[in-house]
């Protein structure tokens, strides 16, 4: 078996740099507070809660069309792909994951490499949608990341020396890690990947400092959930754990529900959210049942792994919906009291807004033009299934097919991973979002260690011809689409918004774009040479703000597009990082 190289470069000069640049340890007060601070980035989701909000409006509305890049920082080699990652500053540092699993630190004022990491991967790793990473995680003097064979690697943040490696999962059963981990309370907290291979998803914390197992809660009903004391696993609790409850005979021991885009955490009620993705393997008709907790956010408490609450999003999973996607909090006034909010915007199709202390279903509403697969949500937030949406029982047929259906929206959702943001300011939510249908149909399938655990064929399709990706303005209050802003091609990029009225994405095509956050004008466009699938950040150093984004074509629509993937079949691919801010002087006009 052949392996990629291992290895992490600095020079002596680069090493006396990160030592003055980045001597500050990272707190647990630093990473509570990141939402509400400017002068750094050092969660994934710019806070915990996952809004993706700066307080910061030195740039603005008024003055972004003077925006200029100030460093472009080259991931280098062959190893291109898709470049989904969102970069975290400490200290005038940058902290940035790459395709292949890879990681870096970069000064954040000049662009200059001060140390490069690469994993050691072997060839029979099983990503299912591209050798992607979404980004890392500092605490003390640390930064630590997931690998494509399922390991979390922790780094000194000053040199890139390895302190330690834990393997999470194997990856020959077809795990990976491809999410950012986040720290709670000096817990270090990571979700798994690998639903398309019939694995059991999980969320578990370790000790960040050392690697140590602290608790793992399986999110399959049926596998239970241990914390780790004095070396000995105790059982944990979860709700409504009987096996085959919601499972036929023995299907939930590979059920998957991967955890694969990582969570948020509502420190009001100290509560992790996770989604979980698709129940295994797609063909629903084997598996009759509601399949918890699969396609559902999950309420987990981050001292020991327990459920304290669900929400599924689409029971008995048949269209590859999942229910992965971020639960971000929010709070609102309604009837003169504070609801404690928090929003997703599903695969599915729908926005739900649920009470984040109990779960409990506020309202839900479609996002996006047409659904196909439900006539809409009763009122506990359960889907009302359209009759004949679902594909059809190859059991029922003479031949190893199902009845085809055409759904919509397409298995890759209405919203994907790309993480949408929240503004504090005009109380909308800016949802990159994507119109696309699908034939899909039902085929037998069994069970194997390590390979594909579909039962399903489809085909990818464009739902209209002017255009796939709309980045939507929604008020989560009424439902209403505010504004909308259409893109030919998909959208697959995260969203920034900021206090400066400003919305900020990326397009396949290869700009970032900036948007007046109450009317969706667009003001600004760079051309980045490669698609934009990666999250912007912003951040203020020396007085001045930045705005940050990794550029580089990739991830799962080239991959599973069918007809879709013909629109970007001659998009680059790339693997840069461009950093922008105002000239000199130019934020005091």
């Amino acid at each position: 078996m052949t392996y990629r190289s291992i290895s992490t470069r600095f020079t002596l000069g680069s090493l006396a740099l990160a030592v003055s640049l980045g001597a500050q340890a990272v707190t647990d007060e630093d990473i509570l507070n990141d939402h509400a601070t400017v002068d750094d980035v050092v969660t994934y989701g710019m806070g915990l809660q996952g809004q993706r909000y700066s307080g910061l409006e030195i740039l603005n509305s008024e003055n972004v069309q003077s925006l200029q890049p100030v460093w472009a920082f080259s991931f280098g080699g062959e190893k291109m792909r898709g470049q989904e990652s969102q970069p975290i500053v400490k200290d005038g540092v940058m902290y940035v994951t790459a395709s292949y699993s890879r990681a870096y630190a970069i000064d954040a004022r000049t662009g200059e490499e001060i140390w490069q990491y690469d994993a050691r991967l072997p060839d029979g790793i099983m990503p299912c949608c591209d050798v992607v990473n979404r980004g890392g995680a500092l605490y003390d003097d640390l930064f630590i990341f997931g690998t494509l064979d399922a390991k979390l690697v922790a780094l000194n943040k000053d040199t890139g020396k390895v302190v330690w490696v834990k393997q999470v999962a194997d990856y020959q059963e077809g795990y990976s890690i491809t999410a950012a981990p986040i720290v709670i309370n000096g817990k270090l907290i990571t979700g798994v990947s690998g639903g398309e291979f019939g694995i059991v998803g999980k969320v578990e914390a370790y000790d960040p400092r050392t690697g140590d197992l602290l608790w793992t809660r399986p999110t399959v009903e049926g596998h239970m959930g241990y914390v780790y004391r004095d070396g000995e696993a105790v059982e944990n609790g979860i709700s409504g754990g009987e096996a085959g409850l919601t499972w036929p005979g023995d299907m939930w021991e590979t059920g998957g529900a991967a955890t694969w885009l990582g969570g948020t955490y509502d420190p009001d009620t100290d509560t992790l959210f996770f989604g979980t993705g698709n129940p295994a393997p797609w063909n629903s008709h084997l598996r009759p049942g509601d399949n918890l907790f699969s396609s559902s956010r999950l309420a987990i408490d981050p001292n020991d792994g327990s459920i304290k609450w669900h929400f599924q999003t689409t029971p008995n999973d048949g269209w590859d919906y999942d229910g992965v996607n971020e639960l971000v909090s929010f709070d609102y006034e309604q009837n003169g009291e504070l609801v404690r909010a928090a929003a997703t915007a599903d695969r599915n199709g729908f926005f739900y807004v649920l009470d984040r202390t109990d779960g409990s279903f506020i309202r839900g509403f479609p996002f996006v033009d047409e659904i196909s697969w439900a006539e809409g949500l009763d009122d506990q937030g359960r889907p009302i299934y359209t009759e004949g949406g679902r594909p059809g029982d190859p059991a029922a047929t003479e031949d190893d097919k199902g009845e085809p259906v055409l759904a919509r929206p397409a298995f890759l959702g209405g919203k994907n991973w790309m993480p949408m943001a929240y503004n504090q300011g005009t109380g909308l939510f800016y949802v990159p979002s994507n119109e696309w249908a699908m034939d899909i149909w039902n085929e037998p399938v069994s069970y194997k260690r390590g390979a594909a655990y579909l039962g399903a064929g489809f085909t990818i399709k464009p739902a209209n011809e002017e255009f796939i990706g709309v980045l939507r303005a929604i008020d989560p209050s009424t439902g209403e689409e505010v504004w909308r802003h259409e893109n030919r091609a998909p959208l697959w990029g995260g969203v920034m918004t900021t206090a400066g009225n400003l919305v900020f994405t990326g397009t396949p095509e290869g700009y970032l774009k900036a948007f007046d956050a109450r009317t969706g004008e667009e003001l600004y466009r760079f051309n980045t040479g490669s698609g934009v699938v990666g999250t912007p950040i912003t951040w203020e150093m020396d007085g001045e703000q930045y705005v940050s984004v990794a550029s580089g074509w990739g991830g799962a629509v080239p991959l599973w597009g069918g007809e879709v993937a013909k629109v970007v079949k001659n998009f680059n691919q790339g693997g840069m990082l461009w950093t922008f801010k105002l000239p000199n002087g130019e934020a005091a006009l």
